[in-house]
């Protein structure tokens, strides 16, 4: 497993990273076995573990913290805050009010003392980015974080943020976790622009696209129920048939290489020099066992040319992939007179 530099935190992190979305209800209730994974995943030579406690309302940071004992000062520890954990409005976001309470409950369950980094899960347009930044800071002087991040942020948001940590004093946010894969390059034109003009570190989620690029046959089938699977798995979707027409071609051109999809499309996001990381986000065994395998897979410039043809740089073939809508266009009252 190779290594990279965590942005300018001198840290030093596999450029795969564990993901723990679907440990708990919300994927594999199966404890003992999501234990197990995440020991396979360090003995693979990952060191970076990335949770939130949104996920299964918690039960993933349970299970990171009970793998992680006596393990734990090997492993680069992530999670992130700001999702709804709760029905009030102050069970979200990024006041002060919250992050001191969600810092604390993340600890607990993952059973330690700090954090090596922290990050805000979606920006919070209720709450002045130095309002949080001050919160983080202070979490970071008392040695409970140790790094902040933000996720799935625009261009500006980024800038936003670098500028305000540097007007006050702050510590700024050294990472960045967007989406980002064959399927979904929209960042390539601003988002990893911008996160290497101020030394951040990248580490981005979905490489397969939930399943579009696992391989395994139809991914709409059975998925098409719920608002979610309409957004991104609805074929009378202009953007889910081009999906469709892409998956295609790549599954062509993965087998002329010799190379199963997913090493293909993990190989592709480590290839952009922008990315410290890619976060793989296994259910089962047998899958974390596949997207291992691929590890040390490096696409030849002919191969990342031919992807590029099929995708163009800068795409983002379904615009409902994108987990981020700007405000002043998702909240009616803000276009209205």
């Amino acid at each position: 497993m190779k290594r990279r530099t965590l942005g300018g935190t001198g840290i030093s992190v596999s450029d795969h990273a564990l993901g723990t979305m679907m440990f708990g209800a919300m994927g594999n209730t199966d404890h003992d076995e999501s234990v197990r994974m995440i020991h396979t995943a360090l003995d693979a030579g990952i060191n970076l573990v990335d949770t939130a406690d949104v996920y299964s309302s918690g039960e993933s940071e349970e299970i990171v913290g009970k793998a992680l004992e006596g393990r734990r000062d090997d492993v680069v520890l992530a999670t992130k805050f700001s999702l709804p954990m709760g029905p009030d409005a102050n069970q979200r976001g990024g006041s002060r009010r919250w992050i001191v309470r969600a810092i604390e409950a993340s600890l607990r369950r993952l059973r330690t003392d700090h954090v090596d980094l922290y990050q805000m899960h979606r920006a919070d347009p209720a709450t002045d980015i130095e309002e949080t930044l001050s919160a983080l800071d202070d979490l970071i002087r008392a040695g409970k974080v140790l790094a902040i991040g933000s996720s799935v942020n625009p261009a500006e948001l980024v800038v936003e943020a670098q500028w305000a940590a540097e007007r006050r004093g702050y510590h700024r946010f050294r990472t960045e976790q967007p989406p980002y894969g064959i399927l979904t390059r929209g960042i390539e034109a601003a988002v990893l622009p911008t996160a290497q003009r101020y030394g951040m570190g990248v580490l981005t989620f979905g490489p397969l696209n939930s399943g579009w690029l696992s391989g395994r046959g139809d991914p709409t089938k059975g998925r098409r129920n719920t608002p979610a699977g309409a957004r991104m798995f609805d074929l009378s979707k202009p953007g889910v048939r081009a999906k469709v027409d892409a998956v295609e071609a790549l599954s062509k051109l993965a087998a002329e290489a010799g190379l199963p999809l997913t090493h293909l499309a993990t190989a592709f996001v480590r290839a952009h020099p922008a990315v410290t990381s890619v976060i793989i986000g296994p259910r089962r065994p047998e899958q974390l066992d596949d997207l291992l395998a691929g590890a040390d897979v490096e696409l030849s410039a002919d191969i990342l040319d031919r992807i590029d043809e099929i995708v163009p740089p800068g795409t983002d073939l379904n615009p409902d992939d994108i987990y981020y809508t700007t405000p002043a266009l998702a909240d009616k009252s803000l276009r209205r007179r």
